[in-house]
């Protein structure tokens, strides 16, 4: 599949560009400066170019393994729990779940943020749960000295984990990563044991984490004067929560109240097909709530408790935000994954992730391995078929073969990143957006260069030119703006 505008080719091609500029602090796009996101996305697309070359699989690949590692993680938490098939079945339903699909294959920040958070909100877990070094005194001397130096030993590794896990997060998509924190507070209130809020240490952690993102902040805000605060933060982080960004959600009060639901409808897509049992869910934790129970083996104002506060806050806040996009919920999907498979059908997944205690395939079983292989058809399938709607992409492979490093080249109302993604690549300058009245004059000027431009402009433009010109056309669909276009893109090779 061709990279998708417009989020994909930025960050792709502003992953280049720190290579070309060996400046590995600060992004650009195009040669602007680029300070919608902080850098670790950036970092890993760049050791994949490292590996693989600079291509569209590349660009890919660190999300791919983000989603893996991801997934790993959610298994482990849940053998910690002394369930390994439990974790298994929560892993499972994390993968194959449809926004996971899209996302663990996309050249974006979003599965980064979605592993450190997951991270996170493991450690702070483990952290909570945790016995008292004193728990046991009658045990001997020696004995009790042994386990107090091992809860001592984890609890500074949990804690190291829990505050860098959100440093990370944070480089890869900002203070959204700092929803752990949020979590882990509302979970000792609710709690009611304040004690465990030393096990933290908060102000040591927090100046930890700050510390963490200072190696790379204090360069980046020298470098660009303040800017890279005053709009990754002030304009992405700020600006987005009261406003729209790019006409994505409420743009009026009756608009913003309307859509305040908008992420209790879209997780049945997003969660897709496990969403079909989140109604049971929530009936289930409902009726042990009133009966005052959990699932079995565990303690439900322990672990359930943790999962839906981790789960909740993620929700509300993005609820409250007016920029709305169904991604933005994804880092909640590893709590909301552990949470259903704790839950399905009582204690039925921990007996067998794939079949029944009779032998047939369990319902689980049955749906997982059809929806994998559904969306394993989707992989294979979709990408042959709809990258000749991809515009830049078919531009590009008709017109490579004439491509020289040393052109110019514009464009006339097609400004999509994905042009300066795929022409880069073989092409050393950066993309001119002219208006129609100055693209005869730019392809006049001396030296080898290209124009793309909507295919009618060019031909009202165009129908005297010199013969030394060469014409490639193509129809498509412009994704960002929703679409089709016809595009001509005129090459002058000296």
């Amino acid at each position: 599949m061709p990279l998708i505008d417009r989020d994909e080719p930025r960050f792709a091609e502003a992953s280049r560009e720190m290579i070309e500029r060996a400046d590995y602090i600060v992004p650009y796009f195009n040669n602007q400066l680029r300070l919608d996101k902080p850098p670790l996305a950036y970092w890993g697309q760049i050791v994949s170019y490292r590996i693989f070359g600079e291509n569209d699989f590349a660009a890919r690949f660190p999300s791919g393994v983000a989603a893996a590692l991801t997934a790993l993680s959610i298994f482990a938490w849940s053998t910690r729990l002394g369930r390994e098939k439990l974790g298994l079945c929560a892993a499972i339903i994390f993968t194959l779940s449809l926004q996971t699909f899209v996302h663990a294959k996309a050249a974006v920040a979003d599965m980064w943020l979605v592993l450190f958070m997951t991270t996170a909100h493991w450690s702070g877990f483990e952290l909570i749960q945790l016995p008292t070094s004193n728990a046991q005194r009658s045990t001997p001397n020696s004995e009790q000295t042994n386990q107090t130096s091992n809860i001592k030993h984890q609890t500074w590794l949990w804690w190291w984990t829990f505050y860098v896990s959100i440093a990370l997060g944070f480089l890869a998509k900002g203070p959204i990563a700092w929803t752990p924190l949020l979590t882990v507070g509302a979970t000792i209130i609710f709690a009611k044991n304040l004690q465990l809020a030393r096990r933290f240490k908060f102000v040591p952690g927090i100046l930890l984490m700050l510390a963490v993102l200072a190696i790379w902040g204090i360069p980046a805000l020298i470098q660009t004067h303040g800017e890279f605060f005053s709009i990754g933060i002030g304009r992405h982080v700020i600006g987005r929560s009261f406003s729209t960004m790019e006409g994505h959600g409420a743009n009026s009060v009756g608009m913003y109240l309307l859509l305040l639901p908008f992420y209790f409808v879209t997780v049945f897509v997003s969660f897709f097909p496990w969403s079909i049992k989140l109604p049971g869910l929530v009936r289930r934790l409902w009726r042990e709530k009133k009966a005052g129970v959990g699932a079995p083996g565990y303690s439900r104002n322990l672990i359930d408790t943790y999962l839906l506060t981790g789960i909740g806050i993620i929700f509300i806040i993005f609820t409250l935000i007016s920029t709305k996009l169904p991604h933005y919920t994804l880092p909640a999907f590893p709590l909301l994954a552990l949470l259903l498979a704790r839950h399905w059908q009582g204690a039925a997944i921990p007996k067998s992730s794939s079949t029944t205690v009779t032998g047939r395939p369990s319902f689980f079983g049955t749906l997982a391995l059809t929806t994998a292989c559904v969306l394993a058809a989707i992989a294979v399938v979709a990408p042959p078929v709809v990258a000749r709607f991809f515009p830049a992409y078919q531009l590009f492979h008709q017109s490579r073969a004439d491509l020289q490093p040393n052109m110019q080249f514009a464009s006339v109302e097609f400004e999509e990143p994905s042009l300066v993604w795929y022409f880069r690549s073989r092409v050393k300058g950066f993309l001119t957006p002219v208006n129609r009245r100055r693209a005869v004059e730019f392809m006049s000027m001396s030296g080898p260069r290209f124009i793309i431009l909507p295919t009618p402009v060019a031909g009202s433009l165009f129908t005297n030119q010199p013969a030394n010109l060469k014409f490639c056309s193509t129809s498509g669909f412009n994704i960002a703006k929703g679409k089709r276009v016809d595009l001509t893109l005129v090459l002058k090779p000296e």
